[in-house]
């Protein structure tokens, strides 16, 4: 199972980081280009995970993802 942490900007200007994971999928590029393709559709949801809560994230109230590095920012 893939997964990643996403740091979402709402269209209000609150940010938030959510981890998504999707069983199945075990590659992360992916499971990006499914968090994009599926925010990008105008009725686009995911479920995620934002601290011990899971939400509902729907893409017409998000304005920017970004998504974690992978590695050590240097």
């Amino acid at each position: 199972m893939a997964g990643i942490v996403l740091r979402v900007r709402l269209i209000g200007g609150d940010r938030m980081d959510i981890t998504y994971e999707r069983p199945g999928m075990s590659d992360q590029d992916e499971l990006i280009e499914h968090v994009i393709a599926t925010l990008s559709e105008d009725t686009g949801a995911l479920q995620c995970r934002h601290g011990g809560r899971l939400i509902v994230l729907y893409g017409r109230g998000v304005a920017a993802i970004e998504v974690a590095p992978r590695g050590p920012v240097l």
